[in-house]
């Protein structure tokens, strides 16, 4: 009878994680509870000069590819990333215009991408969790099944049973990942609103 309830709260956990996903129609793989934004929005982080004539050019600097590099890793921490940014932003008014210019455009593209990726792994994941829950409540019935025959096959049902459980506790596990890392693209976007501050503030 345990075994049972453990197993309808198993059915139960898959049905809910498919109720919970796909707020938005058109995008029917995203789990996280905030709006998805596919591409931060240069004017949402960035309140400096156009940057229309920059492009690529900022990939052909060898200092800027790396200090942007290092700043755009979350494992630096934003204070020395603060501190890095006023030690480049050195020289006459148009020459830290031209440096800030370039800087931004690189932090820009490289945490631009970094964010879809972690949106393209959450969907990933998503998917993966829908094939999980589906099997877990096919398993379920199957299970029941041996368990109502009549003579039930103990080994079997011991089998399945331990099967199902493995598969539930993947399944959890990968759910609370997927709430962990939901925060991710908004921690980015936040990450690039203050190196973009630091920057126009390194330009006047």
């Amino acid at each position: 009878m345990k075994r049972r309830g453990l197993l309808f709260a198993a059915v139960l956990l898959a049905g809910a994680h498919g109720a919970s996903i796909a707020a938005d129609p058109r995008y029917p793989d995203w789990p996280c509870a905030q709006a998805k934004v596919p591409e931060i929005s240069l004017p949402a982080v960035w309140a400096g000069p156009p940057l229309d004539d920059v492009g690529n050019k900022w990939m052909d600097d060898a200092r800027i590819r790396d200090v942007v590099a290092r700043l755009a890793a979350r494992r630096t921490p934003l204070e020395d990333a603060e501190r890095t940014i006023a030690e480049l932003m050195t020289g006459a008014k148009a020459e830290k215009q031209e440096k800030g210019k370039l800087l931004f455009a690189g932090l820009f593209d490289t945490l631009n991408a970094q964010r879809a990726a972690v949106m393209s792994g959450l969907e990933r994941v998503t998917r993966k969790q829908r094939e999980a829950a589906d099997k877990i409540r096919a398993d379920t019935l199957a299970l029941h099944a041996v368990q109502d025959a009549a003579d039930p096959d103990q080994a079997k049902i011991d089998e399945l049973a331990n099967q199902l459980a493995w598969q539930t506790r993947i399944f959890e596990d990968r759910r609370r990942v997927i709430q962990f890392v939901c925060e991710v693209p908004v921690v980015i976007e936040r990450r690039l609103f203050a190196l973009g501050r630091a920057i126009q503030q390194g330009m006047e």
